[in-house]
């Protein structure tokens, strides 16, 4: 990759996360967040502008949900957010294809551009790993994303294949069914937590883990992550 190149991609970067950010410090005021009430009125009003104009919003967030990832941001809190805005069965829909296109938009430029960098910091680690994806590219890959990767953080995850030369056509679809289970699960405890907002005053902690919507994703939860501890020992654990 040239170096004018590293520069444009940098910048873009750069750019973006700030527009993100400055979005972000507009709309929320972070020495309120401890305070239930300006909560609840902020959730209330992504929710109005959503039923006033689904159709875009719905647009904007699933486009928000790619630029995200493509800045190498955590699937973890839009996930919460989404199941939050649109309920856990729609809200896993938007988000997880949201990542799914954001993750495989990253893979390409990252094979594109990226690829000797990669090869360079990672080649070492996952050396052991070449052998059994090689094998067949996407099962294995497709437990990898549902054992959340082995440990290794989401972006990460997002860039590894370029280590085997993975075909994008089984990278998207390894990466749709390995992600939905845990955006599900998490969609699920985004619209548990909606559901105890608008019909609390103000929920206490125990209120909250008491509450069905959020206690039966929360077993959900923990059930995943034993699941995916025994896939990592089984397929992982060199």
């Amino acid at each position: 990759m040239t170096k004018s190149v590293k520069i444009t991609v940098g910048l873009l970067y750069i750019l973006c996360l700030s527009l993100i950010l400055y979005g972000f410090f507009i709309f929320v005021d972070v020495t309120q967040l401890n305070d239930y009430s300006y909560i609840k009125d902020k959730t209330q009003f992504l929710i109005v502008i959503k039923n006033q104009n689904p159709v875009w919003f719905t647009v904007l967030f699933f486009l928000f949900c790619i630029i995200w990832i493509l800045l190498l941001g955590f699937a973890t809190p839009i996930s919460l957010i989404s199941g939050f805005l649109f309920g856990k069965f729609y809200g896993t829909l938007v988000s997880v294809f949201g990542f799914t296109i954001g993750c495989s938009l990253l893979y390409i430029l990252a094979n594109q551009y990226f690829k000797d960098f990669i090869l360079e910091k990672f080649s070492n680690r996952v050396s052991n790993l070449k052998e059994m994806f090689n094998k067949n590219e996407f099962l294995y890959f497709m437990i990898f994303r549902f054992a959340g990767g082995g440990g290794t953080p989401f972006a990460i995850q997002n860039l590894l294949p370029v280590f085997f030369n993975m075909k994008v056509k089984n990278y998207f679809f390894s990466t749709l069914i390995g992600l939905f289970p845990m955006v599900f699960v998490l969609s699920a405890i985004g619209e548990g937590i909606e559901i105890i907002i608008e019909n609390n005053t103000d929920p206490s902690f125990l209120t909250m883990i008491q509450n069905k919507e959020i206690l039966f994703p929360i077993l959900g939860f923990f059930a995943i992550i034993i699941v995916s501890f025994l896939l990592r020992k089984i397929y992982f654990k060199k």
